[in-house]
């Protein structure tokens, strides 16, 4: 039976190992993390085994590389001499913003098959969009094993890996802008005097409940945004007020600011 390593267990990290756990036994699933603490308690909640850097290496098929970008090199530096004592079809899995994977093979040493991953958090909830590109020396079949094993993350979609890094910049960091925007949303409910957990629950409902219209009805995001605006009325009014604010400059100021980071991490 195929067995999945996780070599990190902070957000990200934990999240897949979440998901993946919602398909296979805890029993195939290895965790590990330089706070040993952290790496047994997310063990424990998913019924999966607390482990090593080395042992993931050794027996893992697909070993997920959940550490940060700057400490990659370092890492797989360590089980590299592991990895390449492996000829069993071992495929890395990287989900580190910026590294191509062409570094996380030079960082592994070897011309190992890699998957690249760009996740979001609320893959934790199975709402997650997971941008993915592999090296042309991941078997379809692997490529299959893999994504139906981590189906329950969310939605996948293939992508070119000289698009990944502006798309993560849109789906990886767009979480974080989304959530300002339900606080921003409550908090202008609650100065007009709407109490605060209300507030709160109007706006993530109606973020997600937008969300949905754009992706159910197939429709431009501004030709439902003008379904909703009536002449004279309020909700233009609020328009012209994000309008004054810069609130579209805003945004795609957010995501390219995001896309230039993810750059220089990659150097």
């Amino acid at each position: 039976m195929t067995k999945y390593g996780f070599v990190g267990a902070g957000n990200m990290g934990g999240a897949l190992a979440n998901a993946l756990s919602k398909k296979i036994s805890g029993d195939r699933i290895f965790i590990s993390d330089i706070n040993k603490e952290k790496a047994e308690g997310l063990s424990h909640e998913l019924g999966a085994i607390p482990s090593s850097n080395e042992q993931i290496a050794k027996e893992a098929k697909f070993i997920f590389l959940a550490v940060k970008p700057q400490f990659m090199e370092n890492m797989l530096d360590e089980i590299a001499p592991i990895l390449k004592e492996r000829h069993d079809g071992v495929v890395l899995v990287s989900i580190a913003a910026g590294l191509s994977t062409e570094k996380i093979r030079d960082f592994a040493k070897g011309e190992f098959p890699v998957i690249r991953v760009m996740p979001n958090t609320p893959a934790l909830l199975g709402e997650g969009m997971l941008l993915f590109t592999e090296t042309d020396n991941v078997e379809k079949g692997d490529i299959q094993e893999f994504l139906e094993a981590m189906e329950m993350a969310g939605k996948w979609d293939r992508i070119p890996e000289n698009l990944i890094d502006a798309a993560s910049a849109l789906s990886g960091c767009g979480p974080a802008f989304v959530y300002m925007f339900i606080e921003a949303l409550a908090d202008g409910a609650v100065k007009c005097g709407l109490p605060r957990d209300k507030a709160l629950k109007y706006a993530a409902q109606t973020v997600k409940g937008s969300a949905m219209m754009v992706e159910k009805t197939g429709k431009h995001p501004e030709l439902l945004k003008d379904e909703v605006c009536s002449p004279g009325g309020t909700t233009i009014a609020g328009v012209a007020a994000l309008e004054n604010g810069s609130f579209r400059a805003n945004c795609i100021n957010a995501v390219n600011e995001a896309y230039n980071k993810t750059l220089e991490l990659g150097k």
